[in-house]
């Protein structure tokens, strides 16, 4: 199967891989349902399209395959107007990069690890990545070293597959997320399909990113599964197989969640909405519900907590 070339990844391309995976893609893993749309721009389309119903299969593929596109695509108008109602900016990708760079910089302790920035570009490096022996600099280190992207719409400082600005497309070596220098760290040092599989794994469990908008969120999910895709093919010569993507796109779904970043919540959602039915004399009493905070995975640990207890720790 041809992955779609263009920058708007088609659902229904994903959708050939079956519903399964797309299921996954789609789910919410605090709440146990499907992400929600979290936004009002597509309530023109019918009621199953407000902001607080869930993101379903059949609203996003078949006749409807192009109601969602990255945001280049969007009319001006619609563009204009979610800036001004939810602060939505996206960064062009030469900006990026020099903050990635800074990261890096600040990881390896010397600039120009993986390209050296020019006006408005980059120089993408073309040796193999040199690493310490130490404990702790290790290339392996490197690959589980934590990364977040705050309110990360279609993720750009994640994974670089377009410039989210201008629309270009960004050829393989040439990309510069957080996720495709873990990668390209991987394709370098591991010698067997079981060791760049198992790396590229943990790759996609050191990102993280969470976004309010349901639009956005499925975008960088799909950005981060095609990245996988790209880098797959380029290293073997073919597609992956669904059995292939499910365990990372389990890892995504975890990993770029769904949050209310000045809450660290659900958006529109409470525990008590959500499982239960307030107890009439809870309302006598003043009860409040709890709260529904957002839940992640530490892979490194195997454990699942909230984002909020990580935030209250500092």
């Amino acid at each position: 199967m041809n992955v779609n070339a263009s920058i708007d990844i088609s659902e229904n391309e994903i959708l050939k891989y079956g519903e399964s995976l797309f299921n996954v893609l789609l789910c919410d893993r605090t709440t146990h349902r499907n992400i929600i749309w979290g936004t009002s721009d597509y309530e023109e389309y019918g009621v199953e399209y407000r902001a607080q119903f869930p993101i379903n299969i059949h609203l996003i593929t078949g006749k409807n395959n192009n109601i969602i596109q990255p945001r280049i695509y969007k009319e001006k108008t619609s563009q204009l107007g979610r800036t001004k109602s939810k602060a939505e900016v996206f960064t062009p990708s030469w900006v990026c990069n020099e903050q990635n760079n800074l990261i890096d910089a600040a990881w390896f302790g010397r600039e120009g690890v993986f390209n050296v920035q020019t006006y408005k570009h980059w120089t993408v490096t073309t040796q193999p990545i040199e690493f310490s022996t130490r404990r702790g600099k290790r290339w392996t280190d490197y690959v589980d070293a934590k990364r977040l992207e705050i309110t990360c719409g279609e993720a750009p400082y994640l994974v670089s597959r377009y410039d989210t600005v201008t629309g270009e497309a960004i050829p393989l070596g040439s990309r510069i997320g957080l996720l495709d220098r873990k990668i390209r760290v991987v394709s370098e040092n591991a010698n067997t399909y079981d060791e760049w599989m198992k790396w590229v794994k943990r790759a996609f469990e050191s990102i993280y990113g969470f976004e309010y908008q349901g639009d956005n969120l499925l975008l960088a999910r799909e950005n981060l599964l095609f990245t996988f895709i790209d880098y797959y093919r380029n290293k073997f010569g073919k597609d992956p197989s669904c059995e292939e993507l499910k365990p990372i796109a389990y890892v995504i779904s975890w990993n770029i969640w769904q949050m209310d970043g000045l809450k660290n919540t659900v958006p529109f959602s409470t525990v008590t909405e959500r499982y239960q039915q307030m107890d009439i004399f809870d309302l006598f009493d003043g009860v409040e519900p709890e709260p529904c905070f957002c839940k992640i995975r530490d892979w490194r640990m195997n454990q699942t907590v909230t984002f909020n207890s990580l935030v209250n720790k500092r």
